[in-house]
């Protein structure tokens, strides 16, 4: 329902839509041409529609029935579903699969593979990034929050800002950390390497919190908790500390492990949008990662510290 405070971003619903849900004006532009959004249960069909308090707005999430010919390859196989209902997927990403299409993208992405599967998505973030609140680098593996519909991407989207959704990082480095240690600064593009982030003197505020959970000779695992969701945070971060993740290439050094990147989102938590229940979901280590830990320490270890209660304790936190 449209609000005095919605009329406070302007009168036409393209204007009001665009600043309420977060999203650009040809998204809009373009949801409107496909008769995604109502007004008074009347299909809206010009962005200049004036609105006015009590109108109530309704933009439907797109149903891909028939997905159309991707002439990419869709991932082989099948990704875990961690938790699903009707509003809210999360899913258990594979290492090295893409999360959304980009120009430069010539792999299978996960969206593509959501819209093989015929999934009810939300389209806030146009058809290449259909359900995404969220994104995982590609080396990176573990929990992903798929919006089902556009009400719980606007509701996910919120907590992510307000970090009532958030996730917990489990990562093997070179090199052990003693104590837990909070890490801040200014970041944004690395100036003479495109590829990487740095920090910066000017950039985005970001914040990242390290817990030592195992410690050996050549190896340690850590936790990360998120308190800010930047590109490359969690690597960017440990390299001000001169600790790398294994497998890192870009910030950290090539050895002879021959592994993939080493990080892993373990936990993540969310309030439902619906039921305002909140949850905690917990996504299983792959075979690669958890093989690499019962090798470098025992598996009674493992074990003990893979435990989610173990894990919120060790940040002092609880669900």
């Amino acid at each position: 329902m449209i609000t005095d405070s919605d009329l406070s971003l302007g009168k036409r619903i393209d204007t009001v839509l665009t600043q309420k849900l977060q999203v650009s004006k040809s998204q809009v532009t373009q949801a409107i041409k496909k008769g995604l959004i109502s007004c008074n249960d009347k299909i809206c069909t010009k962005g200049g529609e004036m609105l006015k308090i009590g109108d109530q707005v309704v933009f439907q999430a797109l149903k891909l029935e028939n997905p159309p010919h991707l002439s990419k390859p869709i991932f082989q196989g099948e990704i875990e579903v961690l938790f699903e209902d009707e509003d809210v997927l999360v899913l258990n990403k594979p290492p090295h699969l893409v999360v959304h299409d980009a120009p430069s993208v010539k792999d299978a992405t996960l969206v593509d593979y959501l819209k093989s599967h015929n999934y009810a998505l939300s389209n806030l973030s146009g058809e290449e990034r259909y359900g995404i609140v969220h994104r995982l680098d590609k080396p990176t593996s573990g929990a992903i929050a798929i919006a089902k519909t556009n009400e719980a991407h606007i509701a996910l989207s919120n907590q992510l800002k307000t970090r009532e959704m958030g996730r917990y990082y489990l990562a093997v480095l070179d090199l052990a950390l003693k104590d837990r240690i909070d890490v801040e600064c200014l970041m944004g593009r690395h100036p003479s390497n495109r590829l990487k982030m740095a920090k910066l003197k000017e950039g985005r505020y970001s914040k990242t919190s390290f817990v030592p959970l195992l410690s050996g000779q050549d190896f340690a695992l850590v936790g990360a908790k998120l308190h800010t969701g930047r590109t490359h945070q969690i690597r960017l971060h440990l390299e001000t500390l001169s600790r790398h993740i294994i497998g890192d290439e870009l910030y950290g050094k090539k050895d002879s492990l021959n592994q993939r990147l080493m990080l892993h989102a373990y936990l993540l938590y969310f309030i439902h949008p619906r039921t305002q229940k909140t949850h905690l979901v917990c996504a299983p280590l792959f075979k690669d990662m958890l093989g690499f830990l019962e090798e470098k320490f025992s598996m009674e270890a493992v074990d003990e510290v893979l435990d989610e209660g173990t894990i919120l304790q060790s940040f002092g936190d609880h669900f």
